[in-house]
């Protein structure tokens, strides 16, 4: 949600006539689109803009907005302990910042401003997306529950859902533009419904967007599972373009812990979840998240939480050592546990999560996949004359791009390049635990309407600024008109 938010931030000042900064030399604007869920995110910040108060001397027209969950949660704090900020703006009016910009250097001083409810939908925002093929789709804001460690409720507030023509709207303009893979996004995604008074709602709106021409993968993040039903099961095992994927957060194994979290579910009927969609897609990969040292947590509690990691056999999983956040129910109750006890059962809980991730990502060798070419994917690509690229579940995968030859006997490179966006076919040799590789060389390639608005998308000229709005109007006589050109006329 946040990558969206930012992409939508990006969006909006591109169309204020900013571009991006060269990585030399000071910026004009930083943008900090900041994350409350825990404590790490406000020391990144502040250690961020405490780096960034020698260049705001250095160049007295640079700015610097603070922007999120964080703002909206220390939306006094901020300016008092780094005065050189210059605008604070809330989860729910991100469309306001270019104004505030402007604002703050007209009035030359800091700019506050949070709204305590949704003013417009970020998706009906500008954007600037980072993917030329893959794109986020909000089909909602905000949080109805009230996980007692999660602090997102009060920041976003209650859930509002977009209708479903909207969403479908806008997934159909993006596969117009080349978009093959959307990821559909809700703090509770398939709680979708709740606000338009249709329980099936979200499972209607996969079908739907199955049907999408020209629409190849549809994922989603993040559900909740007490709104996990039948029909979203059935509706990905029964749409070809709803990828075998799924993210079901766990948060604790233990009914004791699950109780104090407010997480409104029990060890079976997880489980119970994992089995049916097993079940329905035996070649699903599940992931999930996981709280490490919630207050209370004992360590039969913990033990729980390490038979549904050895039971539901993640393909990964997202471990947190619990994190204290001011102005949540957790913060302040009894049994906090000591760092030490935390960060032994976390190492415990990495060590049996990397053992199976590795076990499961063995099963995929010998799989003839189809892989979409991604984007900085790989950290090694450069070195070693790999791509990556995602599997149909998101599975990470490294491929050699020479093509087989003749009676499997000679390699070559493809005639035009593999670009991101585009679909190769390759038979997985090798399995790490958070990564696959298919050291072969790649048995066909596709090229794709996603690659090739990656290709135009690369060979654009920059954007030139289109009048930034910063700064004062200069002062005297306008500078005089060019000359009309000879073929110019009155009805020109």
């Amino acid at each position: 949600m946040n990558v969206h938010d930012s992409e939508r931030l990006s969006g909006l000042l591109e169309g204020a006539g900013y571009v991006k900064a060269d990585q030399e030399g000071d910026p004009d604007l930083v943008v900090f689109n900041t994350c409350a869920v825990r404590e790490n995110a406000d020391n990144k910040l502040y250690g961020n803009l405490g780096q960034l108060a020698p260049a705001k001397t250095r160049n007295k027209g640079m700015q610097i907005a603070v922007g999120g969950c964080l703002a909206q949660k220390d939306r006094d704090t901020i300016v008092q302990r780094a005065p050189w900020v210059d605008v604070v703006f809330g989860t729910h009016n991100i469309g306001h910042l270019p104004a505030l910009l402007e604002r703050a250097a007209v009035e030359r001083k800091a700019q506050v401003e949070i709204l305590e409810s949704l003013e417009t939908f970020p998706s009906t925002l500008p954007t600037r997306r980072e993917s030329a093929y893959a794109a986020w789709v909000a089909i909602s804001v905000g949080c109805n529950n009230t996980c007692t460690f999660c602090i997102v409720p009060a920041l976003r507030g209650k859930e509002e859902d977009r209708r479903p023509g909207d969403v479908l709207s806008e997934i159909e303009a993006l596969v117009a533009e080349g978009v093959i893979e959307v990821t559909l996004l809700g703090q509770n995604v398939n709680s979708y419904g709740s606000d338009l008074g249709d329980r099936e709602a979200f499972s209607k709106l996969l079908r739907a967007a199955g049907k999408v021409e020209g629409l190849e993968r549809i994922r989603f993040t993040s559900p909740h599972p007490r709104d996990f039903t039948d029909d979203v099961i059935a509706a990905m095992a029964e749409t070809p373009n709803v990828m075998h994927q799924l993210h079901m957060p766990l948060q604790s194994g233990s009914d004791t812990v699950l109780k104090a979290m407010k997480r409104s579910y029990r060890q079976e009927r997880f489980l119970g979840i994992i089995r049916k969609v097993r079940e329905a897609m035996p070649d699903a990969a599940i992931s999930t998240d996981i709280i490490v040292g919630f207050p209370g947590e004992t360590e039969e509690d913990f033990e729980q939480t390490m038979h549904v990691v050895r039971e539901a056999r993640f393909a990964n999983a997202f471990t947190f050592q619990y994190s204290k956040r001011p102005g949540t129910p957790a913060a302040e109750m009894d049994g906090q546990i000591p760092k030490a006890v935390v960060t032994e059962r976390y190492n415990r809980l990495i060590a049996l999560q990397e053992e199976i991730s590795w076990e499961e990502n063995k099963k995929q060798v010998g799989r003839t996949l189809e892989i979409l070419v991604a984007e900085g994917e790989g950290k090694k690509d450069n070195r070693t004359d790999r791509i990556s690229g995602r599997a149909p579940d998101n599975r990470l995968v490294h491929f050699n791009p020479n093509l087989r030859g003749l009676n499997d006997k000679h390699s070559t490179r493809p005639t035009s390049p593999v670009r991101p966006g585009d679909v190769v076919t390759v038979e997985i040799t090798y399995a790490a635990p958070h990564h696959l590789l298919a050291e072969g060389p790649t048995l066909a390639v596709r090229r794709t309407r996603a690659g090739d608005a990656w290709e135009k998308r690369q060979a654009a000229p920059a954007a030139k600024p289109a009048g930034v709005m910063l700064g004062l109007p200069t002062i005297g006589a306008p500078a005089p008109l060019a000359a009309p050109t000879a073929s110019a006329c009155c009805g020109d």
